[in-house]
């Protein structure tokens, strides 16, 4: 799996965390999807960061912007903190997007995320190109797919699935 890191390397908040804070962090990113403006044209996704046990940034599409990704606004809470934190989202972070010319899963690794967990994998309704999921292995981080998520997921893009 490319992108592994040793304990050595790896910052301590990116080691496999506890399932059952992986499932409380998955599922808070899924309430937050719930709360994005509905659109035709973009997912609606939640996405917390969580560095030292705690919340540095949380988020969700359209939260400040119409144009917004749940990561982005997570990212711009957390600021530094992201770095070496662990990214929770409801879907796949994009690896190219037509709104913005920076896609979410290079902002994350641009902010040194250590580790991603997803529910969703992007489905391929509005960019027609890889998910996220590569980007971040490609470049050093660690990726998780949480699929028992998927249905809390996919709940609020039902208009669109």
């Amino acid at each position: 799996m490319g992108g592994v890191h040793d304990a050595e390397t790896t910052p301590p908040d990116a080691r496999r965390p506890s399932d059952e804070d992986d499932r409380r962090w998955m599922a808070r990113a899924c309430d937050l999807a719930r709360r994005c403006p509905p659109s035709d044209t973009a997912f609606s996704v939640g996405a917390v960061i969580v560095a030292g046990g705690e919340v540095v940034g949380e988020g969700w599409s359209r939260a400040e912007d119409s144009h917004d990704h749940a990561e982005e606004v997570a990212l711009r809470q957390a600021g530094p903190a992201a770095r070496g934190a662990v990214a929770y989202s409801s879907m796949e972070p994009c690896a190219r997007r037509a709104s913005r010319p920076r896609p979410c899963a290079r902002l994350l690794a641009e902010a040194g995320v250590a580790r991603v967990a997803y529910a969703l994998p992007e489905p391929a309704n509005f960019v027609d190109a890889p998910g996220g999921d590569a980007y971040l292995r490609e470049n050093g981080v660690l990726v998780t797919e949480m699929p028992e998520f998927a249905a809390a997921a996919e709940a609020p893009n039902a208009h669109l699935l």
